[in-house]
């Protein structure tokens, strides 16, 4: 599925304007084990089910592996991912309600995990039993309000909250760490409050073994912190910033797909 995944976004990044290509290929296996793998509690078929569980994209500027995961899983035809970025299609740059599957508006970065915190709490208050699964961008991290939330999430000890950062280290400009430092990125989730749980963001057991774990603990919010690459899968758009946005020539798409299935087999 992780192949397939990532063949879309091979697709949509040619035959449309342009993709953010980095942060979508790096975020593959974690939309894999979420929608894949029984984690997420969701019916395609009844997108605004009440006890489903939320999926928030914050890193919604990475649309193109998100739409890719929802249109595989059943919540609209695969099909329709070919009006990506096209005039008068809902599949806009950033993924927004009138999507099923897509529970918030995100792309302005840093309101994923504040309206998923939100969502926590009303669940907290009612005693639903659903979850709210948030994943994030790790330049995100810098904004202020994904620590306001943070904060908020360990002092009301919401166990059904889960963050899951792409921790691939770059941002659009270059790498985090040379932009505004993260680091000691784990620790500050945990001074917040949250049990943190580090894994390898492309191994699809260690991801599925951590997720299905959560709560990681009794009261309080989980944190995974998923070491990815950016643009992970093509030799030339891994482990760098140069493929945060761009569109694929013709030759480029024949490399991409050319690696992808010598990768798979």
């Amino acid at each position: 599925m992780a192949h397939r995944l990532r063949r879309h976004i091979v697709e949509l990044a040619t035959h449309s304007p342009g993709a953010h290509v980095g942060g979508s290929m790096s975020s593959v296996e974690i939309l894999t084990v979420l929608l894949f793998d029984d984690v997420l509690r969701v019916d395609p078929a009844r997108p605004d089910w009440p006890e489903r569980d939320f999926l928030i994209y914050s890193k919604g500027h990475s649309s193109a592996s998100l739409y890719a995961a929802l249109a595989e899983r059943g919540f609209f035809p695969i099909d329709e991912l070919a009006g990506y970025k096209t005039p008068g299609s809902r599949f806009a740059g950033h993924p927004s309600r009138s999507i099923p599957g897509v529970e918030l508006a995100t792309g302005s970065l840093g309101h994923g995990l504040p309206v998923g915190t939100g969502l926590a709490l009303a669940g907290a208050y009612d005693r639903a039993n659903y979850r709210v699964f948030v994943v994030l961008g790790d330049g995100e991290c810098q904004e202020g309000s994904v620590w306001e939330s943070a904060m908020a999430a360990g002092h009301y000890r919401l166990d059904n909250l889960v963050a899951i950062v792409d921790r691939n280290g770059f941002q659009e400009d270059g790498p985090t760490e040379e932009i505004m430092r993260l680091e000691p990125f784990a620790d500050k989730w945990r001074s917040f409050g949250w049990e943190v749980t580090e894994v390898d963001g492309h191994d699809v057991g260690d991801l599925s073994a951590a997720l299905h774990k959560v709560p990681a603990a009794t009261g309080k919010p989980t944190c995974l912190v998923a070491h990815t690459e950016k643009g992970h899968g093509l030799s030339f758009t891994s482990n760098t910033h140069l493929w945060h946005y761009g569109k694929f020539t013709e030759a480029q798409y024949e490399q991409a797909l050319g690696e992808l299935d010598q990768g798979a087999r």
